[in-house]
C-alpha cells in the first residue's frame, strides 16, 4: 500500500514533526507541503535538518489540486481557520486529519463558547471522530475526518479515563497541574516566548479559563457517564518540548489496585507506558518519542491519588498522534514510522 499525504500548514513546528515522521514512513509519499508564507522556498532552507529531502519545496496549490493528488491531508492550521479547509477536502472525498480544535467537541455550543467563533462547517461536526487512538480506535478505522487531540488534553485524558470509567476516583475532586515546553505555543514571534522572557523562568497562565479545560471535561464526562468539572492549571516551562501533568483526585477506595486497572485498560497499547507505583515519569524519558508515560502514588494520609503523566507535546501531543491516526485509518501497522525512542539527552 502506498499513501499520498499532504500537509497544509507545513512550516510550523507540528508541520516539521509531520514531515520528519512521514518522510520515514514505508508506505507514505509526501505530495504537497503547503505554506502560504513560505511558498516557493526549499524546505531545507527553512529547516536545515531536513536536507535529506533534497529540493522539496513549500507550495500553495489549490484545494482541488491537493485533493486530486492526496489520499490524506493533515491540517496544521489555527483554530477557526482549519474547519473550512477540512470541509472542502472532505467534500472532495479526501480523508482529513485536523490538528486544530475545530472538530474536537461533540457540543458545537461548547466549542463556540470556548473559542468565541461560529463554527463554519457545523454539518460535518457529527461526522468527525475524536482522534485519541487508545480510546476511539474502532471509530477512527472507519473515519474520513479525524479531530486530532492536542497535547494538554492527551496528557490529561489518558491517565484519568480508565479510573473514571471504573469509578475509582471521585469525579468532583480532580485537579490537573500541567506544565508545557515553549514549543506548545507554536513557531511565532511573540514577546512572551522569546529567550529572555522564558529562560530561568516558570509561570502559570490562563488559570480558571484555559480553553482546553472544556474539551477535557467533555471527554472525561463520557468516561464517568456523568458531567465532570475540574480544575486545569497550565504553566510554561523554560524548555523546548515536553509536557508533565501532576493530577490530584480523591479515591473512592484507598485499596483499589490502580496498577492493575491501568495495565488491563492499556495492555495492548504500544505507546502507553504504565510505571510501577511510586516510579514517576520525567520529560526526558519521553521527549522525542510517541510515548506517554503514566505513574502514580497513593497518599493514604489524605485518601488521595497523585498521578504524573508525561509526553512530547509535538509528537504524541500532535504530529505523532496524527500519524498514528493515519495508520489506523488506512489499516496499516499502527506503529509504522513511530518506533523511535526518547531523546534522553
Amino acid at each position: 500500500m502506498n499513501i499520498n499525504a499532504s500537509i497544509i500548514g507545513a512550516s510550523g513546528y507540528t508541520g516539521l514533526e509531520l514531515i520528519n515522521i512521514l518522510s520515514l514512513h514505508p508506505n507514505v509519499t509526501l505530495k504537497y507541503l503547503v505554506s502560504r508564507s513560505n511558498s516557493g522556498k526549499k524546505v531545507a532552507d527553512l529547516y536545515p535538518s531536513l536536507y535529506a529531502l533534497g529540493n522539496k519545496e513549500f507550495s500553495h496549490p489549490s484545494v482541488e489540486e491537493i485533493a486530486k493528488q492526496s489520499d490524506v491531508v493533515f491540517l496544521a492550521l489555527p483554530h477557526g481557520e482549519s474547519a473550512s479547509f477540512a470541509g472542502k477536502l472532505y467534500d472532495l472525498g479526501v480523508k482529513v486529519i485536523d490538528l486544530s480544535a475545530d472538530f474536537r467537541y461533540d457540543s458545537l455550543e461548547l466549542y463556540e463558547n470556548t473559542y468565541g467563533i461560529t463554527h463554519p462547517r457545523k454539518d460535518l461536526n457529527d461526522k468527525a471522530v475524536y482522534g485519541l487512538c487508545e480510546i476511539y480506535r474502532n471509530n477512527i478505522k472507519k473515519a474520513r475526518l479525524v479531530a486530532n487531540p492536542g497535547c494538554y488534553t492527551t496528557c490529561s485524558i489518558l491517565p484519568l479515563y480508565p479510573l473514571l470509567k471504573e469509578g475509582i476516583i471521585k469525579s468532583n475532586s480532580i485537579i490537573i497541574d500541567a506544565k508545557s515546553g515553549i514549543s506548545g505555543a507554536g513557531r511565532k514571534a511573540k514577546t512572551d516566548y522569546i529567550f529572555c522572557e522564558t529562560s530561568e523562568n516558570f509561570k502559570a497562565y490562563s488559570l480558571t479559563n484555559h480553553r482546553h479545560t472544556s474539551e477535557i471535561e467533555e471527554k472525561l464526562s463520557i468516561a464517568a457517564n456523568r458531567p465532570i468539572t475540574l480544575s486545569f492549571s497550565p504553566h510554561l516551562l523554560p524548555i523546548k518540548r515536553g509536557i508533565l501533568c501532576t493530577i490530584y483526585a480523591a479515591l473512592s477506595n484507598i485499596n483499589a489496585d490502580i496498577e492493575t486497572i491501568y495495565n488491563d485498560f492499556y495492555k495492548n497499547e504500544p505507546f502507553v507506558k504504565i510505571l510501577p507505583e511510586t516510579l514517576l515519569p520525567e520529560i526526558k524519558n519521553v521527549a522525542g518519542s510517541n510515548d506517554i508515560q503514566i505513574g502514580f502514588i497513593k497518599d493514604k494520609r489524605l485518601n488521595r491519588l497523585i498521578i504524573v503523566s508525561c509526553l512530547d507535546n509535538l509528537i504524541k501531543g500532535a504530529s505523532g498522534q496524527a500519524a498514528q491516526n493515519m495508520n489506523i485509518m488506512f489499516g496499516m501497522e499502527e506503529t509504522a514510522a513511530l518506533k523511535f525512542s526518547a531523546r534522553y539527552i
